[in-house]
């Protein structure tokens, strides 16, 4: 996920779908998730910013290792299903609509995969939800007052949330405001837009960009132009409806 939050307008959340085929430097082209496995998180940035030309300016990697004990750790949060999901893979029989969730049944519903017919693009946009909910419960006051001390995800599990050795204090409270906006339903989420899938030899199915949609959102990120991207989270959403 890239998130954006600017000196004025909404905070912006994008997901980049892990099977989306990019270029990947010194590596040519692949699976997003191939530059993690080849060079951690340094390619990983160095990846989205070949390809978005939108410069990385901190990192913070939550694992699904210690994910269902940070959803505890802030007492459960709520989930809205959009469907029925009965996923025996992801270990989740959830009806349709909002409920409280521990960290088990936010696992399963932030993984599943099977019960979605929109495979990864549906389950990245079920990830962004859990993310925000869980950040949004943690963001107190007093955690953004000093939120490397008391953020309650960090004593969570030790592979839960992970920061770049660069990111000051300051830097941690703005992915928490960011985060906390977007749940709240005040920033603006989306995905990057995608044309489709295909397959590529050497990385089998992928999803592939819709590169004039996506460099609309990439310029306008690039401006801080976030009340731009707006409209394409709109037009994103009522393709669902």
């Amino acid at each position: 996920m890239l998130l954006q939050v600017p000196a004025s307008g909404p905070t912006v959340l994008m997901s980049i779908p892990r099977d989306s085929y990019v270029s990947i430097p010194g590596r040519n082209k692949n699976k997003i998730n191939a530059a993690f496995s080849y060079g951690g998180a340094k390619l990983l940035a160095q990846t989205v910013e070949e390809n978005t030309k939108i410069h990385v300016d901190d990192y913070v990697e939550i694992g699904f290792g210690g994910f269902a004990t940070m959803v505890d750790a802030v007492d459960g949060v709520q989930i809205c299903p959009k469907r029925n999901m009965d996923d025996p893979k992801a270990g989740i029989d959830l009806k349709k609509g909002c409920q409280p969730a521990d960290g088990r049944t936010a696992l399963g519903y932030a993984r599943a995969r099977y019960s979605d017919p929109r495979g990864d693009l549906g389950r990245v946009e079920r990830q962004r939800e859990v993310l925000a909910a869980i950040v949004g419960k943690a963001s107190s006051p007093g955690t953004l007052a000093n939120p490397f001390k008391t953020f309650p995800l960090a004593g969570a599990g030790g592979d839960s949330l992970q920061v770049d050795d660069g990111m000051s204090r300051y830097g941690l409270a703005r992915f928490l405001l960011g985060m906390k906006s977007t749940g709240s339903g005040k920033g603006v989420s989306l995905t990057v837009p995608v044309s489709g899938t295909g397959s590529r030899p050497g990385a089998g199915s992928v999803v592939l960009w819709d590169d004039a949609k996506a460099e609309t959102v990439f310029a306008a990120l690039r401006k801080g132009d976030t009340t731009a991207v707006k409209a394409v989270a709109d037009q994103q959403k009522a393709a669902l409806k």
